[in-house]
């Protein structure tokens, strides 16, 4: 259960990329996927690399996914970015 916690988690921190510049690796799309991924495998290291159940799901489980989605859209961003600048560096 909290698997799908923290990928709505991922998902809801995702839709604040609308406020951004478009300079993911892969777009929308990209920092989708970064958001989703960050929260999911932070969420995993948090707790010991297991997934809680329905019973063990609270409150901050779904805290607990915020900084993962950050650093999974982190991630995404920097990677573009440098694309970004590679692909400036050749056409110069």
């Amino acid at each position: 259960m909290s698997m799908l916690v923290w990928v709505m988690v991922g998902l809801a921190v995702w839709h604040f990329t609308v406020f951004l510049p478009d300079n993911f690796r892969g777009g929308i799309v990209g920092a989708f996927c970064g958001a989703v991924l960050g929260s999911v495998i932070f969420g995993i290291i948090v707790n010991g690399g297991s997934i809680p159940g329905r019973h063990d799901t609270h409150l901050i489980s779904a805290i607990e996914a915020v900084p993962g989605a950050l650093i999974g859209m982190g991630i995404v961003w920097w990677l573009g970015v440098r694309d970004i600048r590679q692909q400036q560096a050749q056409t110069a």
